[in-house]
């Protein structure tokens, strides 16, 4: 598989859908997320990413939530943003596409003038996002019926 993609911010409903296709792959038939929680109020307004290899096949998505909308995922802190909804198909995983996303929601969080970005990791992907700098903290919690942690990175 070509490794030649870019990570994009989702501009028109074409990568809006592209992004929720690869979220039905992993979260819906990979993982057994029901569809009706998979999808909420705010992907209306949340800034979705899109990993989109060359030849226009979606490879990646995630999104970030701001302001009001991050303020029940992060403690209320306003300066915080919430990155979520982080799959990769299983064809693309291990090209480094997780960590571009990540890096490019950071961006988005910086543009916004955010200074932290938090996340719900589950369990098994805590080394993925501690090797990019984010420290978990709190208890664990299941959500989806998938074991998290609560995670947070300071932008720089």
């Amino acid at each position: 598989m070509p490794s030649s993609y870019v990570v994009r911010e989702a501009v028109d409903p074409a990568d809006r859908e592209a992004c929720f296709a690869v979220r039905k792959d992993v979260f819906v038939v990979e993982q057994r997320v029901p569809q009706e929680i998979e999808y909420d109020r705010y992907d209306a307004t949340a800034v979705h990413l899109l990993a989109i290899r060359a030849d226009g096949l979606p490879l990646g998505t995630g999104r970030l939530l701001h302001g009001a909308d991050a303020a029940g995922k992060t403690g209320g802190e306003s300066g915080v943003g919430s990155l979520g909804r982080l799959a990769v198909s299983k064809a693309a995983r291990g090209l480094g596409v997780g960590a571009a996303l990540v890096r490019a929601i950071e961006e988005a969080a910086r543009a916004r003038g955010l200074t932290a970005v938090d996340l719900h990791a589950q369990t098994q992907a805590l080394g993925f996002y501690e090797r990019l700098g984010y420290a978990a903290y709190g208890p664990e919690f299941p959500d989806a019926g998938i074991p998290h942690r609560a995670m947070r990175r300071t932008l720089q």
